[in-house]
């Protein structure tokens, strides 16, 4: 069954509206942590921009300096509540990193995921081969990583595909990413083989981006694109980068890669082209 609505995206909601509020009331955030006693702006600040967890009381001082009546009051008390919980998703989730957390929760409250990935096949739909050839390659860089937790981890948000109602999910991915690229002959078929059988799923869209000239620039990052049931909660864009990875909210940002997304859409090779270019693979 789908987990309740994330509490990253709850609490960048939160946190936009209070920000909204305040702007509202002209105050600064200077005016209302002195009228609350806090001692500095920084925990206003992180409330707003959604990087903490919001203690409950906290917030209802910000609704009372802000004066917002019931019914807005009443709203926010649920968002605040929804984004100050932890405890289903860490049930749910199990023992995962902090960034590993982050894709879990977005993923698990998503109706709607598109991806791109130019250098790798995506995280949700790798084989346990090929997953564990990429993470321990990420040892390389990073001595700290512990490959088995990570599998473990990649493995159980791989559950969010094949759940009663999963979100609805498309994969843009250049065919450079899915050739054979040094990586043993049976995990390579392996993992062809499994994209097969995903596209079989009704929710899940799989389409390569051809070589060459004619699909122009491809963006150089990863990233992935997010839509919840409730469409006030925001449209959320997370850039993978090697060390932090970047999480983007704000309508400007988040236009900017639906626009790339649809351009990498018309580039792309359709759903059946795709399936057939993979089973060739799989033939030659």
């Amino acid at each position: 069954m789908p987990l309740p609505t994330s509490p990253v995206i709850r609490r960048a909601r939160l946190g936009a509206e209070l920000r909204q509020l305040r702007r509202r009331e002209t105050l600064t955030l200077e005016q209302v942590c002195d009228r609350l006693g806090w001692a500095s702006t920084s925990k206003l600040s992180r409330i707003e921009l959604g990087q903490s967890r919001p203690d409950l009381a906290d917030v209802l001082d910000l609704l009372d300096v802000y004066q917002v009546p019931p019914s807005q009051r009443d709203a926010l008390i649920v968002i605040a509540r929804d984004a100050a919980t932890s405890r289903g998703w860490w049930k749910a989730l199990g023992e995962m990193g902090v960034r590993q957390r982050t894709y879990a929760e977005l993923e698990a409250g998503a109706a709607g995921i598109v991806e791109y990935q130019p250098c790798v096949v995506p995280g949700l739909l790798q084989t346990s081969a090929y997953a564990r050839l990429r993470i321990a390659a990420g040892q390389l860089i990073d001595p700290e990583v512990d490959v088995e937790s990570d599998l473990r981890a990649r493995s159980a948000r791989h559950a969010v595909l094949r759940r009663i109602e999963p979100p609805h999910y498309t994969a843009l991915i250049t065919r450079a990413a899915c050739e054979r690229a040094g990586d043993p002959v049976e995990v390579w078929r392996e993992q062809v083989r499994h994209l097969l059988d995903l596209t079989e799923l009704p929710h899940v869209t799989v389409r390569l981006l051809p070589n060459g000239s004619e699909v122009g620039p491809l963006p150089l990052t990863p990233y992935s694109c997010y839509s919840f049931p409730d469409p006030a909660d925001p449209r959320t864009v997370m850039l993978e980068a090697l060390t932090t990875d970047v999480r983007l909210t704000t309508a400007t940002d988040v236009d900017r890669y639906e626009r790339m997304t649809h351009r990498l859409l018309e580039a792309a090779l359709p759903e059946q082209e795709t399936a057939q270019v993979l089973a060739g693979w799989l033939d030659g």
